[in-house]
Parts: structure tokens; C-alpha cells; sequence
């Protein structure tokens, strides 16, 4: 289970695709609806946000916003209408090893997605999320 810190337009469509369904899963948990992946580390920051289940909703809720962009039909039904304004902060460190992990993937996986982020004047995370100064989190299973 891959919960990216960063924004979901630095993903290419396998990547958008397996974000959605990962957070799916990662919905289900945190909701109590499967048993399986409960300790997963991923989800560590979820489950400690004061309300870890607006969280999760919320962040799908933006995932579902890109896919529109891009013109994918996602089943919005899947995501609750609950949200929350309160951020979760991830580490600059964290989001560095994301983005070059990332980039990494698609210089296998799709180039010429990977070529349109030298538009990209800076680098931004998900939404949800607050960059704190840091190195890369504790819950990172290093690649």
C-alpha cells in the first residue's frame, strides 16, 4: 500500500489508478469494514489524525478531483461526504524521497509522463497535508 504525500498529479495513470483503489482499501480499514492490513504503516498517520476517517475521506476526495480532471470515472459513491480541515504534516524529507522514488518508477514505467513535470515550477504534496522541516518519516519502509 503506497498513501502518496504528494500530489496526485505527479501521478501517471497506473499510478492515479493504484493510488484510488490503495485508499479504497485504506477507507475500509480505518472504518472497521476488513481486518486485514490494520497495521499497516502507511496508515499510521491516518489513524493518529484526530479524525482518521475524515482524513482518509478527504484524501480520497482530492484523488476523485484529479481523476475528473483527467476525464476518468471514478465511482465517486465510494467516498463518504465527510471531510476535515485539519492537516496532517509530513516531513520535506519524506516528500523528496516520494517524488525521486516516483521519478524513478517512471523512468521505467511512463517517460513521457514524467517529462511534463519540468512544467512544475515547485513541488507540491497532497492537499491534506502540511510540509514540516524533517527527514524522511519513521513509517517509510525504505526501497
Amino acid at each position: 500500500m503506497r498513501l502518496w504525500s504528494i500530489h496526485p498529479k505527479y501521478l501517471d495513470s497506473k499510478g492515479l489508478v493504484a493510488l484510488w483503489r490503495e485508499s479504497l482499501l485504506a477507507q475500509a480499514v480505518l472504518s472497521g469494514q476488513t481486518k486485514g492490513y490494520t497495521k499497516h504503516p502507511q496508515l499510521l498517520r491516518f489513524k493518529q489524525h484526530e479524525q482518521p476517517l475524515q482524513a482518509i475521506t478527504t484524501y480520497l476526495a482530492y484523488i476523485l478531483q484529479e481523476s475528473k480532471e483527467r476525464g476518468y470515472r471514478f465511482d465517486g459513491t465510494k467516498v463518504s461526504d465527510t471531510r476535515t480541515q485539519c492537516k496532517i504534516k509530513v516531513s520535506k524529507g519524506q516528500v523528496d524521497y516520494e517524488l525521486e522514488w516516483l521519478r524513478e518508477k517512471l523512468k521505467v514505467r511512463d517517460l513521457s509522463f514524467l517529462e511534463t513535470w519540468k512544467h512544475i515550477q515547485q513541488n507540491e504534496v497532497h492537499p491534506l497535508f502540511e510540509v514540516v522541516d524533517g527527514g524522511i518519516e519513521a513509517w517509510e519502509k525504505m526501497k
